[in-house]
């Protein structure tokens, strides 16, 4: 690959991986489109992941940190790790017993843009029910909240579906306002991201060499800035803003990939 295709995927990978619109799914129908493929190219995925999770580590360094020096002695510290563990669990396991079946029928096109529409329609629907927040920042939620998004995190397991939307959704469902749903969101993230970022390195650390190491440094560099620049957008606007425009966006986009595919203008 040429170092424009490693600039676009790491700019897919940024951009994506904390919006609600999938970003397994649209770095499945970049592959696609710019006809990429092979081991390097799974390699460079998992690490550009791994660069975007740390953009999160970044953004909220000082906060990690306070809770990382405070876990040993203070009870909101503790229930911030516990809540981060619970949330984690599920995808974990449902993930270790059931991720070669999913790579092997989910990991397409087709599947990734029903998964948008059917997401994007999901989002619509909770949007226009009623709402109520009784959580309002990230340290007031209990275990059982977080349990309750980690089974909606669980969900993300199937391309397209968005873990940041599953996690978000999940967090509205459980009685958390937009912005604490979606700082949850954002820590949750860390776990569950770097865990599959090092079990899928550790799978695949025959492929790594120092051949390609410019495009995994390139790549990594543009998601990792891409990244940060979505999180602080994304908090920004879900404070004044619903995730309507990010529902139309799946659905619009998905729809597209659909009629192409059914009309046999693009051979996803």
């Amino acid at each position: 690959m040429d170092y424009l295709a490693h600039v676009i995927l790491g700019l897919v990978e940024g951009i994506t991986e904390f919006l609600p619109i999938s970003s397994t799914g649209h770095l499945i129908l970049t592959r696609a489109l710019l006809g990429l493929g092979g081991e390097s190219l799974d390699l460079e995925l998992i690490v550009i992941q791994g660069a975007a999770i740390l953009a999160v580590c970044f953004e909220y360094r000082v906060r990690l940190w306070a809770t990382a020096t405070a876990v040993h002695r203070d009870v909101v510290a503790q229930r911030f790790v516990l809540n981060l563990f619970v949330a984690f669990l599920p995808l974990a396991i449902l993930g270790l017993a059931f991720e070669h079946w999913i790579e092997r029928v989910l990991f397409a096109p087709i599947p990734v843009a029903i998964a948008l529409v059917v997401g994007g329609v999901l989002i619509l629907w909770a949007e226009r029910r009623a709402h109520v927040a009784r959580v309002t920042q990230v340290e007031a939620l209990q275990p059982r909240d977080a349990f309750k998004v980690g089974l909606f995190q669980a969900l993300a397991l199937m391309p397209g579906t968005s873990r940041s939307a599953a996690t978000i959704l999940g967090g509205l469902f459980s009685g958390l306002d937009r912005k604490t749903a979606t700082e949850f969101s954002f820590f949750v993230a860390i776990p569950t991201l770097l865990a599959a970022t090092f079990y899928k390195l550790w799978k695949a650390r025959t492929l790594l060499s120092g051949s390609e190491l410019d495009a995994l440094l390139i790549g990594s560099v543009v998601a990792f800035a891409s990244a940060l620049l979505a999180i602080r957008l994304l908090l920004r606007f879900v404070s004044r803003h619903s995730f309507a425009v990010f529902a139309w966006y799946r659905i619009v986009f998905g729809g597209a990939i659909l009629l192409t595919w059914q009309l046999g203008w693009v051979a996803w």
